[in-house]
């Protein structure tokens, strides 16, 4: 599912993303893009690396 319309950004890329070692949402911005124009995405973006964060250390 696309969470970032303005930069094509989905929840399968931020977790991939999270996957080789993205952590916060500074982290995302950089290497995504996730949040650099109209914002509106962050608060889905955040939510989608809260759990692939959670997800990360209950399978480590």
């Amino acid at each position: 599912m696309y969470i970032c319309i303005c930069r094509g950004v989905t929840d399968t890329a931020i977790r991939e993303a999270v996957r080789l070692g993205a952590g916060r949402m500074r982290d995302l911005k950089t290497c995504l893009g996730v949040g650099e124009q109209c914002g509106i995405c962050a608060c889905h973006a955040k939510e989608v690396l809260e759990q692939a964060l959670t997800q990360k250390i209950l399978v480590q």
